[in-house]
């Protein structure tokens, strides 16, 4: 394919970089600054684009801005963006017809959101292999993007328009809310004067899993089994070690608590730690 890319932030890199790898062309680079812009696109071996001209012509444009800003590029775009076969955002919220302006130039448009951590366009695009992609788009615009994705090693799905607010916060959950718990036992072992890399085997066990046997049925521990003793001398050791993270740790154990139909006994014994003297 020839892709022109529009935004080369670490998204829209990551995605360039990977497809380059694969062996599709990245004509043009289009960004705010000028030498990042210059820079990117040698990266790509892409001509660096001026905003106001033209984009060219190609396969695919792709939009890779932050989600507040991808209409307004749109609109702005939209008048040079007709020599293409299609266009797409990166968003893995942002509705399809954010791009409308560029629909109204004539061609179709879609979303094509990697569901994985990009945290450098490099590290990005060698993780893009094996992530899966969230496609948003009527055909034939859809197939093309299945293959787009398919061809970087990605596996492509279908993600409908309207549930996307929910998609991306089930994302969200399971990319950052893993590291709040992640902070709290790094910070409880070090009170206990235990390194954190020990809990690197148990954590990747526990993740394989929960993806294996599915999040419910992986769950283990004194909660999953009932040992409200247990939780209560782990409770007491929290408030007493580490007291800023009690107030989280109660929480946790109250989700678990829900999950596995003992929400009532656990609030209970909460209420009745917090009510207890403290040493």
């Amino acid at each position: 394919m020839d892709i022109t890319l529009v935004g080369p932030g670490r998204a829209g890199m990551a995605v360039a970089l990977a497809a380059r790898e694969v062996g599709h062309a990245i004509s043009g680079v289009l960004g705010a600054s000028t030498t990042a812009t210059e820079s990117a696109a040698a990266a790509v071996g892409a001509t660096p684009l001026l905003a106001g001209e033209s984009l060219g012509s190609g396969d695919l444009l792709v939009i890779a801005v932050r989600d507040s800003q991808i209409q307004e590029v749109a609109d702005v775009i939209a008048p040079t963006a007709g020599g293409f076969g299609g266009a797409v955002h990166l968003s893995g919220l942002a509705p399809v017809d954010s791009l409308a302006a560029i629909e109204g130039a004539g061609l179709p448009i879609g979303s094509f959101h990697p569901l994985q951590t990009l945290p450098t366009p490099e590290a990005g695009a060698a993780r893009l292999a094996g992530a899966w992609i969230g496609v948003t788009a009527n055909e034939p615009l859809r197939s093309v993007l299945h293959s787009l994705g398919a061809s970087l090693g990605a596996r492509p799905f279908d993600l409908q328009d309207d549930a996307k607010a929910l998609y991306h916060a089930a994302a969200a959950a399971a990319a950052n809310f893993p590291l709040a718990t992640l902070t709290m036992a790094h910070d409880l072992f070090r009170s206990a004067g235990v390194p954190f890399e020990a809990a690197r085997p148990l954590v990747e066990a526990v993740v394989a899993n929960a993806f294996e046997l599915g999040p419910r049925a992986a769950l283990t521990g004194p909660v999953a089994r009932g040992d409200a003793a247990t939780v209560a001398a782990q409770l007491r050791a929290v408030r007493d070690g580490e007291s800023d993270w009690l107030g989280p740790f109660e929480v946790f154990v109250e989700v678990l608590a829900r999950l596995v139909g003992r929400g009532v006994e656990f609030s209970e014994l909460i209420d009745a730690i917090e009510e207890e003297p403290t040493k």
